[in-house]
């Protein structure tokens, strides 16, 4: 099957993208629902390519795939676990069963429980020793700070509650800055942490007890615990009515549709973060009954296919012309990279093909100013994937606006048309002459038939976040799909935890660096010298 794609790309890898591009082609190479779009036409992928995309799809059984996952069967197959965090957004869907129960009452009552409580510390009923909370420190790592951490910036414009702080990084100054601004006895903590036992995470739960117990006599009666280990919180001192669980058919980085959202819920309102579920919802059905070709997230997962496997091209951009999107590219790094940075297939043999790209970004216009440069003229192709609204919040700035959206489509069709060495000479005919000349016009070719996407909607709400986290989460389900891989695993991360905690009496200078590799060993030593 990949052989039949990657023949396709040698007979058209040297098309200009442009020469395709008509009005037929600009409404058929676009997928939609709702008012979210999703325009592929600036890539090199025709009608015949996109056939063979699709024929993919069916080959490797996606559909199948995707029903077992709603349904609620153990596709994470290497920890024996369901995959649900859709069941975190089912608001008004089916019962969805695991091991014969539905658990969608126990869904609905722990968002119930989140909405009493968010609703108590927004209302000052819950209050900390010093009056109602004015600041809320979200701690822990990974899904249990990105994805929250991404959503409450993104939602700026809904904010009418407690500022939200989110530490994750065990370096110490991450915490010491946020403690810095915030009054302890005005203070929430959120220790989001499924085993408790994260040892960042738990690090800094303790650096945060010890700063609160100065000035509150009871400290870890303003804490809120995001767990499942009930022992465990309640030897750490919070009540057990504070203590939020879901279930461990959730994964990390799929987990903010449930406690590990509070912080999100308690800086925008219950009533928002059911909008931001029921965009999630909406998604998710549209994934479910949409054909493959008017479905956006198989149509985004076949275009990264199409790059990445096919193309070979080994990274993607992620440029959302929306600042308040400034992080997603921070959190889809971890969302792709950790969920399809796999080297196996479901049977353990190597795959056959690359795995997942290395995904990055920064926001427009900020970028442009930085990395585009590479984007436009380096030498290796980046396909592009910007992110736009038709509207910001600030109505009073809407000439801003327009000029930031001028912007994004601008950078899209330059990376397309590019710049010719006629055109080039064009632009500094009359200054240079000779042999300057061309070198000086050399400088300023840009080879255009670059690829990007453009997924655009009316305005940034949280029911328009909730489909966009939706989206990028069926797309890595379906790449996942395609290689064959278990996309909800993460054994990658367990090497370097283990050393880690080996390594750690070698640097307290209890145990000495004996046994470990040269390098090591002369860091170790290094580091002991200046003060560690």
């Amino acid at each position: 099957m990949w052989d039949a794609l990657k023949a396709h790309h040698e007979t058209v890898k040297d098309r200009r993208i442009e020469t395709m591009l008509d009005a037929v082609r600009a409404a058929d190479f676009v997928a939609q629902t709702g008012d979210m779009r999703l325009d592929y036409a600036k890539t090199n992928i025709d009608a015949d390519g996109r056939q063979l995309l699709i024929d993919l799809l069916d080959q490797t059984g996606v559909a199948a795939k995707r029903d077992a996952m709603f349904a609620g069967a153990a596709i994470n197959d290497t920890e024996g676990r369901e995959v649900l965090h859709t069941a975190l957004r089912n608001l008004d869907g089916d019962p969805v069963l695991v091991d014969g129960v539905d658990v969608m009452p126990e869904v609905k009552a722990t968002l119930q429980r989140m909405v009493t409580f968010s609703k108590a510390v927004r209302n000052g009923t819950i209050e900390g020793q010093g009056g109602p909370y004015t600041d809320v420190v979200n701690i822990g790592i990974g899904g249990s700070d990105l994805g929250p951490a991404m959503a409450v910036k993104a939602m700026a414009p809904y904010h009418n509650g407690p500022r939200c702080h989110f530490v994750s990084n065990v370096d110490p100054a991450d915490i010491a800055e946020v403690l810095r601004g915030c009054d302890p006895e005005r203070t929430l903590v959120i220790v989001a942490s499924k085993t408790f036992t994260t040892i960042e995470t738990m690090t800094n739960a303790r650096t945060a007890k010890a700063w609160m117990s100065e000035a509150v006599s009871d400290p870890a009666s303003q804490f809120v615990a995001l767990s499942t280990a009930d022992d465990k919180t309640a030897e750490f001192g919070i009540a057990s009515n504070r203590v939020f669980g879901f279930e461990d058919w959730v994964g990390g980085r799929y987990s903010m549709w449930g406690p590990i959202g509070l912080s999100l819920m308690l800086a925008i309102g219950a009533d928002a973060f059911t909008a931001f579920l029921r965009g999630g919802q909406d998604m998710d059905r549209h994934f479910r009954a949409a054909p493959w070709q008017e479905n956006l997230p198989a149509m985004l997962a076949l275009v990264g296919i199409w790059h990445n496997q096919v193309c070979g091209h080994a990274t993607r951009a992620v440029l959302p012309y929306d600042n308040l999107l400034m992080r997603l590219p921070a959190y889809l790094q971890q969302l792709e990279m950790e969920s399809n940075g796999k080297g196996v297939s479901m049977d353990g043999k190597a795959l056959a093909v690359n795995s997942g790209p290395v995904v990055w970004g920064e926001p427009g216009t900020n970028g442009q100013h930085a990395f585009y440069q590479l984007i436009h003229q380096g030498t290796r192709v980046v396909p592009c994937e910007f992110l736009v609204a038709a509207r910001g919040h600030e109505d009073a700035l809407h000439h801003q606006h327009q000029l930031l959206v001028a912007n994004c489509l601008a950078q899209s069709e330059a990376l397309m048309k590019g710049r010719d060495l006629d055109e080039a000479r064009g632009k500094v005919a009359g200054k240079f002459e000779g042999a300057e000349l061309e070198r000086q016009a050399a400088h300023r070719v840009f080879p255009g038939n670059r690829p990007s996407i453009t997924i655009s909607y009316p305005q940034l709400t949280p029911h328009v976040l909730g489909q966009i986290i939706a989206l990028y989460e069926h797309r890595v389900f379906v790449e996942g799909a395609v290689l064959g891989i278990n996309s909800y695993d993460q054994w990658g991360v367990e090497l370097g935890k283990e050393l880690a905690t080996a390594l750690q009496p070698v640097i307290e200078g209890k145990q000495s660096a004996e046994g470990k590799d040269g390098s090591t060993a002369a860091l170790v030593d290094f580091l002991q010298k200046h003060g560690v």
